[in-house]
């Protein structure tokens, strides 16, 4: 199912019907600052079973981000970060970034791995953040890659529809994405450390 969303003004009855597709066990595709998102109910894990098998990835070593509405449900997720670290965070989200922290133990139960790091991700899109807001619980999120050499990822909504109709219920139809992935910062170790320089600025 293909569903026009406007991001300045997401429509409320059509938020419900992905997050009922959600809580159902669906798969969607869905728009962020960056790229378009492939994503699903973070408590589900059959559904995140489906999504590595869609990015031919192992459960055990796929590196999927959590989609939250902001931060507050990151003690969920995440070990305990000191007062710095939680304001970088505050300043810098929602925006383009994926933050690596260490999992809480919560993590490699729901993902059903041994993962020690987990992605977590605050986009500065109305419609991202709207569907997680109602859902209730973060979602688990990966980007959607292009076949093509020259575009890594693929920005036209109809095309996305053209080539995943089959193997998801519903993608979002929010205008073109972006060509630019989220910066992606490591903050396991002693410092702060640039994984890779996408469309955030990380100072």
């Amino acid at each position: 199912m293909l569903i026009k969303i406007y991001p300045e003004n997401p429509n409320e009855k059509e938020i419900q019907k992905v997050v009922d597709c959600l809580r159902a066990g669906g798969l969607i595709i869905y728009p962020t600052d960056t790229v378009y998102g492939l994503g699903c109910d973070i408590t589900n894990q059959k559904a995140i079973e489906k999504i590595c098998k869609i990015r031919n990835i192992k459960p055990e070593k796929a590196n999927l981000s959590f989609v939250c509405y902001d931060l507050s449900h990151l003690s969920d997720y995440i070990k305990p970060i000191d007062n710095h670290t939680f304001r970088i965070l505050k300043k810098s989200l929602p925006g383009p970034f994926t933050f690596i922290f260490n999992a809480s133990s919560a993590v490699p139960k729901m993902m059903n791995s041994n993962k020690k790091t987990v992605g977590i991700r605050v986009p500065d899109n109305n419609i991202a953040r709207e569907i997680v807001k109602q859902l209730g619980n973060p979602i688990v999120s990966s980007s959607i890659h292009d076949d093509d050499d020259v575009i890594e990822y693929t920005t036209d909504p109809e095309l996305i529809y053209e080539k995943y109709q089959d193997l998801v219920d519903i993608v979002i139809d929010a205008g073109y994405g972006g060509n630019e992935p989220s910066t992606i910062v490591d903050f396991t170790g002693d410092a702060p450390e640039i994984v890779r320089q996408g469309k955030g600025l990380f100072e």
